[in-house]
């Protein structure tokens, strides 16, 4: 044993925590705590509980490191025999992540809390690796201050042999890929890369900016790699005709674009599933009582790339958690408390005009209290299967034996829209005249509804190499 179990009560027990044995105890990999310390009980507390819990942090012996705390029901101290402590150059630094518990939640951080916590340093090539325990702690927790440590994979870099094969992923994607559904009202729709660039998609070059270029279907001739210079930009077609329909995307063409990464030393999975939209539209507002206040063109621009992570035990192949983009942010969520459909898999649902995504439908306000930005999802005839018509397009390193081959398009790193032409903060102030109360969360606007040039694409996102959040 490494450490115990946590996690609040109002949701299904789901979890894990990793066990260890020593292969070969000349190495010194494990040893027993020499003592332990009393972080909490609960026996003074005044809360409903079965019985009184005591939470006991463990003494590791020099050179080793506690991974996690004992918890018992009785005051006396338990077993050494109870827990092992890890050799310290197996471990890694860990943080606080999502908070589990406490009698009385501290604003200020001087009382009794339960986090739960993970590797510090997290991405593609990090080599810390998850033990599902938990920090138990008074006062605030600081990474210089955390107790306990995260394991550490001795394997640098190169994580293929504990990833899933391609013909397994595929079947992970076939089994968890989302079901996305649009709202009834939503006039921008998703569609794939190459109906962007067949429909008359434009590539646009600083200084010949009467003489932009057809895109061909696949995005051969797109400018690869390279930075974000500002010297090239995709656009809509040009004639009005075409520059409406494209901007209406089609959803029927929509195919997920699935980037592969190892996350916590290869011990899970992450499938990114991007997707793609030719138009961002514009942003509605609730003032109170005033439940839609239309943002004008605020909101509006060319090209978004939205998208849903599914992270997946390397351990047994369970899905355990997904990731929904949402703006410039997003939220992890388990698996255990999002909406399923046709068994395994879980239900998306993209925001009207902006396209964020939420594991459930409704109304969800950018703001505080009842006035905010409206992200507005509901269920509709216009669904995509994500594992239907998808396309692997990164990650082929870390899978042993197989190849992946890039789109050209995915190492085209400058932007997918132009440079909008209108003046957000005069927009913001016409309105602001009209409804006062705009002003309450001009702070809280998401980048993008403020933002004055099209989005870049996935390789180019921080998400790419390291963690989501």
């Amino acid at each position: 044993m490494l450490g115990s179990y946590s996690q609040p009560n109002n949701k299904p027990l789901f979890g894990f925590v990793l066990v260890a044995k020593e292969d070969d105890s000349s190495t010194g990999a494990l040893k027993k705590p020499t003592d332990y310390t009393l972080v909490y009980t609960s026996n003074s507390t005044k809360i409903k509980q079965d019985k009184d819990g005591y939470v006991w942090l463990p003494t590791a012996p020099e050179g080793y490191r506690a991974l996690g705390h004992v918890v018992t029901n009785t005051p006396q101290k338990p077993s050494l025999d109870k827990i092992m402590c890890v050799r310290s150059d197996f471990t890694e630094q860990c943080e606080t992540y999502s908070w589990i518990w406490g009698p009385q939640k501290s604003e200020d951080d001087k009382g009794f809390n339960v986090f739960s916590i993970r590797p510090t340093n997290r991405g593609i090539k990090a080599q810390g690796v998850l033990v599902g325990t938990f920090l138990a702690y008074v006062g605030a927790a600081t990474t210089s201050t955390i107790p306990l440590s995260c394991l550490k994979t001795s394997t640098i870099n190169n994580f293929s042999y504990s990833m899933p094969n391609l013909p397994q992923i595929n079947a992970l994607v076939k089994a968890y890929a989302p079901i996305m559904y649009l709202h009834p009202d939503e006039k921008y729709q998703p569609c794939s890369t190459n109906w962007f660039f067949s429909n008359g998609g434009l590539l646009y070059h600083k200084g010949e900016e009467s003489k932009p270029v057809a895109i061909d279907p696949n995005g051969s001739n797109l400018p690869q790699f390279g930075s974000n210079d500002g010297t090239y930009w995709l656009d809509l077609p040009s004639d009005k005709t075409n520059n409406e329909r494209v901007k209406k995307g089609d959803f029927k063409t929509c195919q997920a674009y699935i980037h592969v990464k190892p996350m916590f030393g290869g011990t899970f999975t992450d499938l990114a599933m991007w997707v793609f939209y030719p138009f961002n539209g514009p942003g509605t507002a609730k003032l109170g009582l005033i439940s839609k206040v239309s943002l004008g063109k605020i909101g509006e621009h060319v090209g978004d790339w939205e998208h849903v992570t599914l992270r997946i035990s390397n351990f047994n192949g369970w899905l355990w958690n997904i990731y929904f983009s949402e703006h410039s942010k997003g939220q992890w969520v388990d698996a255990s408390m999002v909406e399923f459909q046709n068994g395994n898999k879980p239900v998306a649902y993209s925001s009207l005009n902006g396209h964020a995504f939420y594991p459930k439908a409704g109304l969800v306000l950018q703001g505080a209290g009842d006035i905010g930005i409206r992200n507005d999802t509901a269920k509709s005839n216009m669904v995509v299967d994500l594992g239907v018509g998808y396309e692997i397009v990164a990650g082929g390193e870390y899978l042993e034996n197989e190849i992946v081959v890039e789109p050209p398009w995915l190492n085209y790193f400058r932007e997918w829209g132009p440079k909008i032409n209108y003046d957000v903060k005069q927009e913001l102030e016409k309105l602001e005249k009209v409804f006062p109360l705009l002003k309450e969360i001009e702070d809280v606007l998401p980048n993008e509804l403020l933002g004055e040039e099209g989005p870049t694409g996935p390789k180019v996102k921080n998400n790419w190499t390291g963690d989501e959040s």
